[in-house]
């Protein structure tokens, strides 16, 4: 992430941190980006072209909704590498929405600045940083983030921090769907926070300390 000195780089965050309730829905997050096997091609960048988003209920301990969102790339194209990884081909994502159109979708139909939100490490919610610095779009996320990778990480007493198909099988979970589908990703990650929630591991406070945003 871009460093700074005591504002925060990312445009349009809510600025306060307060604990999340059992009451709230939790949008989990997980993102697919352009992707190269080595260097990305000259002038090449690694954009967001797939958001997936799944609503969970922690009070009932169930996941609600599931959500898909394309995004065209605009400074970057579907690798045959990438098409192998993700599934998802250039002819898929051109029928996207642009980034900044995802974003307002995100915020407007999903309550992303208001509502707590997780993802399976850091790098989803440092990628919509980057590419949100890079384009001049207003950030979609507040300041209530958890980092399921660490809590499940803690919970279990690992050493080190699994992918989520690995703490898929540690949780005795399946897997549903395709692996590195970023709609079917969010869903088994949302399977994961269910998991912490009912062994009482899930933090009340964000995982993600409010440096950690500039």
């Amino acid at each position: 992430m871009v460093g700074g000195k005591s504002e925060s780089h990312v445009t349009g965050v809510i600025p306060t941190l307060v604990a999340v309730s059992a009451a709230e829905l939790v949008n989990v997050v997980d993102v697919e980006a352009t992707c190269w096997e080595g260097r990305p091609p000259p002038g090449q960048v690694s954009e967001i072209i797939e958001i997936g988003l799944t609503e969970v209920d922690l009070a009932s301990g169930e996941r609600v909704a599931k959500h898909r969102i394309l995004v065209r790339p605009r400074r970057s194209t579907v690798s045959p590498f990438c098409t192998g990884l993700t599934g998802l081909t250039q002819a898929e994502v051109d029928t996207g929405v642009d980034f900044a159109e995802a974003c307002r979708l995100l915020a407007v139909e999903h309550s992303a600045g208001t509502r707590p939100w997780s993802s399976w490490g850091d790098y989803d919610r440092k990628q919509f940083t980057r590419q949100c610095q890079a384009t001049g779009v207003a950030y979609p996320f507040g300041r209530r983030h958890w980092n399921a990778k660490l809590v499940f990480t803690r919970a279990h007493g690992l050493r080190k921090r699994p992918g989520m198909a690995q703490a898929l099988e540690i949780a005795g979970l399946p897997l549903e769907g395709r692996h590195h589908s970023g709609a079917d990703d969010a869903w088994n990650i949302a399977a994961l926070v269910l998991h912490l929630t009912g062994r009482d591991a899930w933090p009340a406070d964000p995982t993600t300390g409010p440096d950690e945003y500039r």
